[in-house]
């Protein structure tokens, strides 16, 4: 068994648990929580005993994305963030890397289950998305508002939940929506009440863990690789290198500018407001 920092993982009977343990931050992602989630999974697919895994977060909600407040706040480089001119491909070998990380979970031979309750938030989505069933309770909130500016979703798998357009109202917007709409157009299995969102999870669990591991593997194989053949790693690639200049167009780094004069929180709130975010060069500068 390994010992991890920012999941704990616990085995019962069929059913493997991954709690996303960082609940003072709201479970929010830092540098090694990704790295674990793989280890984890892979942890869960080595143990012949296991047939299901379920994904959950501790505390007050599911996970509120990567804990940006640090690397938005300060100035200088930093993993997201580079001097100009900037490297792409050093961008992208560290996102791709957590892109990786996170599908671990879509690429486990083993059924995995995102159980969200709260938030489910920016990258937060990337860990609920590369699940193969998301449930979660029906005022739960996801969504992705860095798309909005300083953001693109690597894992990509918004399209390949939800289709074109519905992965396109929420990603033009940035919108946070309900569990009973994400369940409306596909996105979650099930958007039960709080009080029985635990008993929904354990019910798919169980179901599925009375299966035969072969049987569930050639399942999964063949239905993800329907989901390859339409281009999944090509559009990840796009995706994570997306990411990294968002983070570095001039509206990036005003968010960045922002955020540094006047706090994380301030520039978050300014992008989400729906008044217009500046754009091009002459974006840079207007926090002064």
């Amino acid at each position: 068994m390994s010992d991890f920092t920012t999941l704990i993982y616990e085995k019962d009977d069929r059913i493997a648990r991954l709690i996303l343990n960082r609940p003072d931050r709201l479970n929010a992602i830092n540098d090694v929580m990704p790295g674990e989630i793989a280890s984890a999974v892979q942890q869960a697919n080595d143990d012949d005993d296991i047939h299901v895994i379920i994904v959950s977060g501790a505390g007050d909600a599911f996970c509120a994305g990567y804990d940006l407040k640090f690397y938005a706040e300060a100035s200088g480089e930093n993993p997201v963030i580079q001097d100009m001119p900037w490297d792409p491909m050093i961008d992208y070998k560290f996102m791709k890397q957590n892109t990786d990380n996170f599908a671990s979970l879509w690429r486990s031979y083993k059924p995995t289950i995102a159980k969200v309750h709260k938030y489910a938030v920016a990258g937060g989505t990337d860990i609920a998305l590369s699940c193969d069933f998301l449930l979660m309770e029906e005022d739960a909130k996801i969504g992705y508002p860095p798309t909005r500016v300083w953001g693109c979703p690597s894992t990509a798998m918004w399209v390949y939940r939800v289709g074109a357009q519905a992965a396109k109202r929420l990603l033009f917007t940035g919108d946070l929506v309900s569990g009973t709409y994400a369940k409306e157009i596909g996105l979650a299995l099930e958007a039960p009440p709080a009080t029985e969102l635990d008993a929904a999870v354990e019910a798919l669990a169980q179901r599925m863990a009375g299966v035969p591991k072969n049987q569930l593997m050639m399942q999964k194989l063949m239905i993800n690789q329907a989901v390859d053949t339409m281009g999944l790693a090509n559009t990840q690639m796009v995706a994570t290198l997306f990411d990294g200049i968002t983070r570095h167009s001039p509206e990036g780094m005003w968010f960045k500018e922002k955020a540094e004069e006047e706090g994380f929180k301030a520039a978050v709130k300014h992008r989400d407001s729906g008044d217009p975010i500046p754009e091009g060069r002459q974006a840079l500068g207007q926090n002064r």
